[in-house]
């Protein structure tokens, strides 16, 4: 259990683009946890893929996980 929260934690990390000037926060990553697994998990550990995936479903995102995205350049 403890194991599938931090690769999902590491996946969010991941999602988020590379334009903000820091990574996001803790409550982003929570934000985006459930959402990043369930609509592109395929692409843990490719940010460019990750990032470009997310934004792909931003209509089906959770609204906070939309927010995080969007408040990313998204």
């Amino acid at each position: 259990m403890k194991t599938s929260v931090l690769a999902a934690l590491l996946l969010t990390a991941a999602a988020l683009p590379a334009v903000a000037q820091s990574g996001p926060t803790p409550l982003e990553q929570m934000a985006c946890r459930g959402d990043a697994g369930k609509f592109c998990a395929e692409h843990i550990g490719k940010p460019p893929q990750m990032n470009a995936c997310l934004r792909e479903n931003k209509t089906k995102l959770s609204d906070a996980c939309r927010k995080v995205v969007e408040s990313h350049g998204g």
